[in-house]
């Protein structure tokens, strides 16, 4: 369970955002090849990841709803680039992730809506 009473509160629509952009192997490719230069035109995108134009800026529209890509307009061109500053609330979901540490998977017992069961009898 998350602690809710951090002034660290995740946004989980973002997060959803974020991670339905980085679940398509297609997006990854963009990311990556993004990585690789400042940024870059539409069509370096195309020829790089071998998709049809239509496929890769349905992949760039996503790309940009969960805010890890912008597009610049620079007539007649668009040129995309990262904003990493979109996978902030994911940061922090992992931050407090981590920071449960290996010892509290290994709860004393298995909450339900009936009551606590001793980890033992679950087995």
């Amino acid at each position: 369970m998350l602690n809710w009473n951090t002034s660290t509160r995740v946004d989980a629509e973002q997060i959803a955002r974020v991670a339905k952009a980085l679940a398509h192997p297609a997006r990854v490719r963009i990311i990556e090849f993004l990585l690789s230069r400042p940024g870059c035109i539409g069509g370096d995108i195309v020829d790089e990841v071998g998709l049809a134009q239509s496929t890769v800026s349905e992949h760039l529209r996503i790309l940009k709803a969960s805010g890890l890509v912008v597009g610049t307009i620079e007539r007649p061109r668009i040129c995309y680039s990262l904003d990493p500053s979109a996978l902030g609330p994911l940061h922090i979901l992992i931050g407090q992730i981590e920071a449960r540490g290996p010892d509290s998977a290994e709860a004393p017992c298995c909450y339900t809506p009936t009551g606590c069961i001793p980890k033992d009898a679950t087995q």
